[in-house]
């Protein structure tokens, strides 16, 4: 989390977007999905007839359009073609396709008032997987479509039951579609056929061609793991880890990490930073391109995989990283060139950053393109190694619910206080 806010009681401004009503009406499990390209942020919730999961009915939605300093948002309306006939609809997670500019809003149909735990008792699923799809923003959706046999078939026997996120996917730079997941695997059944033990075990589902055909990886192999949310943490060689983040029973949150999109997790970890809460089971984690930042109140060797400022990182995430870091700070060194540059130059116009305070500033040429000759590119090369950190390309924001309204209202958290929307606003429990 930036400097400006570790410690601080300033709290970002916050609107309302789904809020219980005088009828017993509540909205829960919220999702928020941001399409750059048209400026647009949608916003979905389970809507249910009480606070009782067992009573959720349809999911909604709330279009906001963001303009420069500021979000319209547009009137509450059901997405009513996300319905499977005799079931609820629960747990949205939609998932914006860049490539093909198409939304799929996944989703889990449960069969009448079958609660969750019903199903993990006896070991009898009554959850579907499906999705429905847009291709205006939101304005309009398709059909339902039903996939749980076609893409988890004869697996459902080891599953009591499973659901979605709860939260948003995921689109890596490769183009393939990844939705966080968790399952109740059946460890193991009596001579009866009753069960006899399930574990919670997070996973993912995966598209390698835009959403044509899906898959599923294997499940995350140790610690019990339930809701989880992605993020893809880019490095500058171009490959990616993906990060998960999952709620426990074990009193803190459990990250784990797979170097395949998902295929294979590796044993995943208890993070003691990340307390869980006991409000709300929702724990939103977003990914966004780390800055350069000044390096003089910084140990450059804590430059890890997630590191945030102030020393701050996730829980032995950077054990796992290791191997690759020397790797690329030798490359980064190396490589240091317009291209850097201009990514500088491009965050601290949106920034607005001050260069005065730091040892050595952009004199004269106010981040203007570097001139090409060796002199010049190796002085600057100089300043860059010598007054700033160069951090790895992706900063981890984890935010979860600690308020005992959280269950009353669901809304946005602006990050206008950072002069940019760099992670995108954050919907979650207020």
């Amino acid at each position: 989390m930036p400097a400006p806010f570790m410690g601080s009681r300033r709290v970002p401004a916050r609107t309302v977007l789904f809020e219980k009503e005088k009828n017993g009406v509540t909205y829960r499990v919220p999702a928020l999905l941001y399409i750059p390209r048209w400026s647009t942020l949608l916003a979905f919730a389970e809507e249910r007839l009480s606070a009782d999961d067992a009573h959720a009915n349809l999911l909604v939605l709330r279009r906001g359009i963001l303009y420069h300093s500021y979000v319209e948002w547009e009137d509450m309306f059901a997405v009513e073609r996300a319905h499977l006939p005799g079931h609820r609809s629960m747990n949205p997670c939609p998932i914006y396709d860049a490539f093909t500019g198409q939304i799929f809003l996944f989703f889990i149909a449960v069969q009448g008032r079958t609660t969750e735990s019903y199903q993990i008792i006896t070991g009898r699923n009554l959850a579907r997987l499906c999705y429905v799809t847009s291709s205006d923003q939101g304005k309009t959706w398709s059909e339902v479509t039903d996939l749980t046999q076609k893409v988890i078939g004869e697996s459902l026997k080891e599953w009591a039951t499973f659901a979605l996120g709860p939260g948003h996917g995921i689109q890596l730079k490769s183009g393939h579609l990844l939705l966080p997941a968790y399952t109740y695997h059946i460890d193991c059944r009596n001579c009866f056929g009753k069960l006899c033990r399930t574990t919670p075990r997070a996973f993912v589902f995966r598209s390698v061609d835009h959403g044509k055909t899906w898959t599923f990886g294997d499940l995350v192999p140790n610690l019990q793991t339930v809701e989880c949310q992605l993020v893809s943490v880019d490095e500058e060689d171009g490959s990616n880890v993906l990060y998960c983040n999952a709620r426990s029973s074990l009193g803190f949150r459990v990250q784990a990490l797979s170097y395949d999109s998902g295929s294979v997790f590796q044993q995943g970890q208890l993070v003691e930073k990340l307390v869980e809460t006991p409000n709300g089971c929702h724990g939103s984690v977003v990914g966004f391109p780390a800055p350069l930042q000044f390096s003089s109140k910084l140990n450059t060797k804590n430059i890890v995989l997630g590191q945030a400022m102030n020393g701050f990182a996730l829980h032995k995430i950077s054990d796992i990283a290791t191997r690759r870091v020397h790797q690329l700070h030798h490359s980064l060194e190396r490589r240091l060139d317009d291209y850097q540059l201009n990514r500088q130059s491009n965050f601290c116009k949106i920034m607005d950053h001050k260069h005065s305070k730091g040892k050595t500033s952009y004199k004269n040429n106010k981040h203007n393109k570097p001139q090409s000759s060796s002199k010049s590119t190796q002085e600057q090369n100089s300043i860059l190694r010598t007054d700033y950190q160069l951090q790895l390309p992706t900063w981890v924001l984890y935010c979860h619910p600690t308020s005992p309204s959280s269950t009353c209202k669901l809304g946005v958290t602006s990050a206008h206080t950072l002069k940019t929307l760099i992670a995108g606003p954050a919907l979650g429990h207020l």
